[in-house]
C-alpha cells in the first residue's frame, strides 16, 4: 500500500522581481502581475545545475522523511531542463545523495514530470518499499529574454522539489491516479536542441482548462469523492488565472487550491513538488480531507491522483 511519506524542495538564493524583469522583456511591472499572479521567482546562480538543485531536494525531503539515503530502494527524476542529452540527471543525482547503486531512472517531462513521477513511485513502492521522486528545473536558461520572448519569459522560475513515497507508512494513503497523453498537440509546448522555449499559449490555456478538470473529475468519481470533500487541491503551479478556471471547473472552493506561484513562478515539473512541500510544511493539524494533485504539461502529459489521510 502506498503513501506519501515526505516533501522537500531547494531553490536557488537568488530573487527576480516584475521590476527586475520587466525591463529584460519590455513589460511592465504591473502588467506582469496582472498578466500571471507572478510577484518574483528564483533564477540559479552560474554554479547552480539541475543536479545540484535536486540533490539539495533529495536530501532535504530524506531528512524530513527521517530516512537514510541508503533505505530508498528507487530513484525517478524528472527534469524538462537538463543540461546534456545523456545521461540524465537521475543518475548524478542518486550518487551525490547517497542512493549509489540503487536504479534510478529519468523522466524527461516537463510541467507534468512531477505528477508521473508519484504515481509511477505508487506503482513500484510495494516491490521497492521507498521510492524517492525528484522533479528539478532550471527554466531561466531555456526561455529567452528578450521583448520577442517575452510570453515564456515572464512565467518560469528555477528550482527542484522532492516526494517520497514509501510502502509502510505516511501521513496520506495514495488510493489512484489517472495520466493521459494527447501527441496532436506536441507541437504546441516543447524545447527544441539549440533554440529556445517554444509555446503556442493560446492552444496549452485551452487543452489545460479541459482536461485538468476532466482527469480530477474522473479520479473522484471513479473513487466516489465529491470535489466539495477535497481538503487541498495541489496544482502544477502554471498560471493563477488557469488555476482559477479549475477550481470553477471542479466545482470547489478556490481557496482550497494551494497556489505559490506567487512567489517562485512556474517552475515546470518541479512546481508541484514545491508546492506539496510548502503546503505539508504549513500544515498545523492532521489531515482529514482527501488531497488531490493534478499537472498538465508537454507532450501533451496530464493527470491527477487522489490520497486520502491516515
Amino acid at each position: 500500500m502506498p503513501y506519501l511519506r515526505a516533501f522537500g524542495s531547494a531553490l536557488p538564493a537568488r530573487v527576480v522581481d516584475n521590476v527586475t524583469l520587466a525591463p529584460m522583456v519590455g513589460a511592465d511591472p504591473a502588467w506582469l502581475l496582472h498578466a500571471t499572479g507572478i510577484e518574483q521567482r528564483r533564477f540559479a546562480g552560474p554554479g547552480e545545475t539541475v543536479a545540484t538543485l535536486g540533490i539539495a531536494a533529495a536530501k532535504d525531503c530524506l531528512s524530513a522523511a527521517g530516512i537514510a539515503a541508503a533505505d530508498v530502494g528507487f530513484v525517478i527524476v524528472s527534469s524538462g531542463s537538463a543540461e546534456k542529452r545523456f545521461p540524465g540527471p537521475a543518475s548524478t543525482i542518486a550518487a551525490a545523495a547517497g542512493m549509489a547503486g540503487k536504479p534510478a531512472i529519468d523522466l524527461p517531462m516537463a510541467s507534468a514530470g512531477g505528477l508521473f513521477g508519484i504515481a509511477l513511485a505508487a506503482q513500484l513502492a510495494p516491490r521497492y518499499g521507498h521510492v524517492l521522486v525528484v522533479a528539478s528545473e532550471i527554466m531561466s536558461r531555456v526561455v529567452r529574454m528578450h521583448p520577442a520572448g517575452r510570453d515564456t519569459a515572464i512565467l518560469f522560475g528555477d528550482g527542484a522539489g522532492a516526494c517520497l513515497v514509501s510502502n509502510d507508512t505516511g501521513f496520506a494513503e495514495i488510493v489512484d491516479s489517472v495520466l493521459a497523453t494527447d501527441g496532436d498537440f506536441a507541437q504546441a509546448l516543447r524545447l527544441d536542441f539549440d533554440a529556445p522555449l517554444y509555446m503556442d499559449g493560446r492552444t496549452i490555456i485551452l487543452q489545460a482548462s479541459r482536461k485538468l478538470p476532466r482527469a480530477i473529475g474522473e479520479v473522484l468519481e471513479r473513487n466516489r469523492v465529491k470535489a466539495c470533500e477535497v481538503g487541498t487541491f495541489l496544482l502544477h503551479q502554471a498560471n493563477l488565472n488557469l488555476m482559477t478556471r479549475v477550481a470553477q471547473a471542479v466545482g470547489a472552493p478556490a481557496e482550497r487550491f494551494f497556489c505559490n506561484i506567487a512567489k517562485y513562478g512556474n517552475t515546470s515539473s518541479a512546481s508541484l513538488p514545491i508546492a506539496a512541500d510548502e503546503w505539508w510544511r504549513g500544515c498545523e493539524k492532521p489531515l482529514t480531507a482527501p488531497i488531490v494533485m493534478a499537472a498538465f504539461g508537454a507532450g501533451l502529459n496530464w493527470g491527477a491522483l487522489l490520497a486520502r489521510p491516515v
